[in-house]
């Protein structure tokens, strides 16, 4: 790192994270000239000005089985930042989500003088509560996205703040269907279903052909339906359209390199796998049906051991204290479960009206300006954030 007003470590492991790196270092560098950021950065964070010290996609493994197969690079990695950043000493550290992995690298540089901030709160409040002991120990700062995180977390001694999310400010209340389908090239009429089987490879290994399936019996009851998948590499891109000349090679569907979000907006419905994407499903007010499955032995332990503490998957109806969207978790998540639910939600325009309400009404309520309420924190936290009640109170009255 070059000397310069303020220098930012920074980490983030896959999509969603790097969306939020990406709006906490933009609106850095517009409230701080000269700000200097590196470390593990995607397409959002790269544009905002970031360098990254290792491709993303590196450390984009989730689960306990499946970071097993991974652990000796990933453990090399953080060895490496952990070393790259003592050397050069930043300003803070920002981990960006990736707890397993972040916490552990915050905790070293905390000991070592650095100041770090944890954004998104590992879901204590859901599985693993013990964890909270080590988030303690390795933060002097957690960013909050959703607003029943804070006291919960404050009760048990971690600093923690509620800035509100992101993507709530970035996307808008009311979103032009049409609009995204032009930008799509996509036809404006005839209904549409979106299939998001994850960022991750293994995520798409067990989720491709079972949305693969399920879209062929969706085509089945309703000749004419359409379909589109995001994908957000060419790796994940190439798999997938392998997937489909094996499965279903005359399935009408539209493979879109990145743009998730316009994806989502496009569709009539939705079929993710579970984690960011039921968000920002339902910020973009479409009626969705969630199915994910985990590595077995994952599942299992996690089952046998009871370590969730939540009834639902999805973020969207954890939110919304409901299962809006039906979720079809592991042995459930079958095309012969998921069609039926899809083509329910296709046929039902009273339900889809309640839940589109129902998101909207959510949607308002996580309006903070956070990617602004994230940067001034983080500031605060280490003296660098002149004039920030200012600017939190302007924040206020919008």
């Amino acid at each position: 790192m070059q000397a310069s007003e303020l220098r930012v470590g920074i980490v983030a492991n896959e999509a969603s994270g790097d969306l939020l790196g990406g709006a906490i270092v933009s609106e850095l560098a517009r409230l701080v000239p000269g700000l200097s950021c590196v470390g593990v950065a995607g397409p959002c964070m790269l544009a905002a000005g970031c360098a990254t010290r290792f491709p993303l996609e590196r450390l984009s493994v989730m689960g306990l089985a499946e970071v097993l197969g991974h652990l000796p690079e990933l453990l090399r990695m953080r060895r490496e930042l952990t070393a790259y950043f003592i050397k050069e000493r930043p300003d803070v550290f920002i981990g960006v989500d990736a707890p397993d992995f972040n916490l552990g690298l915050e905790r070293r540089l905390r000991a070592a003088g650095i100041p770090t901030v944890h954004m998104v709160s590992p879901t204590v409040w859901a599985w693993r509560p013990g964890r909270v002991k080590g988030i303690r120990r390795a933060v002097d700062l957690l960013l909050c996205v959703f607003p029943f995180e804070e006291a919960f977390l404050r009760r048990h001694g971690v600093p923690a703040r509620y800035v509100g999310h992101p993507l709530a400010d970035q996307i808008p209340l009311e979103v032009d269907r049409s609009a995204a389908r032009a930008s799509l090239g996509l036809p404006l009429s005839g209904t549409l279903i979106a299939l998001l089987p994850g960022s991750r490879r293994g995520e798409l290994q067990r989720l491709a052909e079972p949305f693969i399936q399920t879209a062929q019996r969706c085509l089945a009851a309703r000749p004419g339906l359409r379909f589109v998948v995001p994908l957000v590499n060419p790796r994940l891109h190439a798999y997938f359209a392998a997937q489909l000349q094996r499965l279903a090679p005359d399935l009408p569907v539209t493979l879109v390199a990145g743009r998730g979000r316009e994806v989502i907006a496009a569709a009539d419905c939705v079929l993710t796998a579970s984690g960011t994407a039921t968000l920002e499903t339902l910020l973009l007010k479409r009626p969705m049906v969630v199915g994910y499955r985990v590595h077995p032995l994952t599942y299992h332990v996690v089952k046998g051991l009871r370590l969730v503490k939540v009834q639902y998957a999805a973020m969207a109806n954890l939110l919304a204290g409901r299962e809006l969207a039906p979720e079809f978790i592991q042995d459930r998540c079958r095309a012969e479960l998921l069609a039926p639910a899809v083509l329910a939600l296709l046929d039902d325009q009273a339900r889809v009206a309640e839940i589109t309400a129902e998101y909207a009404r959510i949607h308002a309520g996580m309006r903070h300006n956070a990617a602004r309420a994230a940067a001034l924190a983080v500031l605060e936290l280490i003296g660098r954030a002149p004039g920030h009640k200012d600017l939190l109170s302007a924040n206020e009255r919008e």
